[in-house]
């Protein structure tokens, strides 16, 4: 797996589409030291529900097994890119 990323306040509906865009897996690392696979809708799910505040991403630490997902996902948190639906 490549290296770690952390996101801030990002918006969900749009991260929720950027990381359905990515071709591998993705993993959201809580600090209890749970590992969620976000390619999963449960995992989606219960990984999101405890770090949504106020509608926005209050911290997450993300994990890619695929360089290009983790420049789409840099992308995202940076410039706010959405990408297309393909």
């Amino acid at each position: 797996m490549s290296s770690e990323m952390k996101l801030h306040e990002i918006d969900v509906a749009d991260f929720i589409k950027t990381i359905d865009s990515c071709k591998g897996n993705v993993f959201l690392e809580t600090d209890e030291g749970d590992c969620l696979n976000l390619k999963s809708k449960l995992c989606q799910f219960a990984g999101l529900t405890k770090l949504i505040q106020g509608g926005v991403i209050a911290q997450a630490t993300i994990r890619c097994e695929l360089p290009e997902d983790e420049t789409k996902l840099f992308r995202f948190n940076l410039y706010k890119e959405v990408p297309e639906k393909e």
